[in-house]
């Protein structure tokens, strides 16, 4: 029986790690500046990156690369953080009609990522994600700034500017998922950071939406079991 294994994806704002125990999976979430998690070996521990190493010594034999990753029609310049995801929803998601997979993973950059039920990636579209608006809006202006409170509003047409910017946000990242998102052909699977909150958001049946937010982590764990 295995037993624990750690693992780390490096995303782009924040560290994602997994511990593997008897079965059973935890997860968790640090800032990058933040110290390695107490118990962590970090020359057995399994890593995918995304996003900018930290300055930490992970053994390059260690490392999940896409093209490790057994998907049809998977390019190998796609992220690994969705050719993860991918594997965990085909193998983790319950799928009885055969309906294809639209993944949508809500961090720092939205990746929405459609393969059908047999593992053919048919492909996708990237968006800024939720933060990553706000503080464009912010970095890119005179006058806008990154709201203290997310609380969206349930009006579509606001004075104040704080709440304008929320559901514009908001809007843009509901609005791509329900255009291409056919429930009677997709099972929606929301991921990543954001996932909770934005799913809140959305304007159909959440009996149509599967929420997964530790998708890619699950992914990894999958996949590294399955090569061993």
């Amino acid at each position: 029986m295995v037993s624990d294994i750690n693992f780390l994806l490096v995303g782009n704002s924040r560290l994602h790690w997994a511990k593997y125990s008897k079965n059973q999976s935890k997860f968790f979430h640090t800032k990058k500046e933040q110290k390695v998690p107490g118990n962590i070996d970090l020359d057995q521990l399994i890593w995918a990156s995304v996003g900018k190493l930290p300055n930490l010594l992970l053994k390059k034999e260690n490392e999940i690369k896409t093209k490790d990753i057994h998907l049809s029609n998977l390019p190998d310049y796609f992220g690994v953080d969705r050719a993860l995801a991918c594997i965990a929803a085909l193998k983790i998601i319950e799928n009885p009609f055969k309906k294809d997979l639209l993944i949508a993973d809500f961090g720092t950059i939205v990746s929405i990522t459609k393969l059908n039920s047999n593992g053919s990636i048919i492909g996708g579209q990237l968006i800024p994600g939720f933060l990553t608006q706000l503080k464009s809006m912010e970095q890119n202006t005179k006058n806008l700034k990154v709201p203290k409170k997310y609380e969206v509003p349930t009006k579509d047409f606001l004075i104040n500017t704080e709440e304008a910017i929320l559901k514009g946000v908001i809007n843009s990242l509901t609005g791509v998922i329900h255009s291409l998102f056919n429930p009677e052909k997709d099972l929606l699977i929301s991921c990543g950071g954001d996932s909770k909150f934005i799913t809140k958001s959305l304007k159909m049946n959440k009996k149509h939406i599967i929420i997964a937010p530790n998708l890619v982590m699950e992914g990894m764990i999958i996949h590294h079991l399955s090569v061993k």
